[in-house]
């Protein structure tokens, strides 16, 4: 009878840890510019640090800090389709304070350059209005199911896997 009971139990705390997570994930997509390190996200889910990490990575696939960075993309690529902008003022307004961590960033996800996608996306225009925007997000959504310096390090010919330091 003991076994009966833990099992609702365990569903039950897997749950609210989900609604808490969720909850991270949420402002997280409410406020993808804001500086959202791993503490900050513990607090909002109410969990430790360590517990938050595994426990977002084993419940969406993907680490916070790649979930942050696939956000400000998919932001940066909008905007970069849908206005004028400058890419500096784009850069900034998506969270990075760096335009050269920005335009590294950017192309090691999307495989091309901001000036190059801008240029591709305003050149042959399609008529995205008549699509609802969040079909258009989830098409333009980077994948980022490996590390930016994994998939940096494959391009460049290096096929050992990544490991610890042996000792001896």
């Amino acid at each position: 009878m003991c076994s009966a009971r833990s099992k609702p139990d365990t569903v039950d705390r897997e749950l609210k840890l989900l609604r808490r997570l969720l909850r991270a994930k949420d402002r997280i997509d409410a406020a993808p510019h804001e500086e959202w390190p791993v503490a900050r996200l513990a607090q909002v889910s109410g969990t430790s640090q360590a517990h938050f990490a595994r426990s977002f990575r084993d419940a969406f696939g993907i680490p916070p800090h790649r979930y942050l960075l696939a956000r400000r993309v998919e932001r940066a690529a909008a905007l970069l389709r849908d206005t004028d902008l400058p890419i500096t003022d784009i850069a900034f307004q998506t969270g990075w304070t760096s335009l050269g961590t920005f335009g590294r960033t950017f192309r090691d996800i999307t495989g091309e350059s901001p000036g190059a996608l801008r240029q591709r996306t305003q050149a042959a225009p399609g008529d995205l209005a008549q699509v609802p925007h969040c079909f258009v997000s989830a098409a333009h959504r980077p994948d980022l199911k490996m590390a930016v310096s994994e998939k940096r390090r494959r391009e460049n010919g290096d096929t050992t896997p990544a490991t610890e330091t042996e000792v001896p």
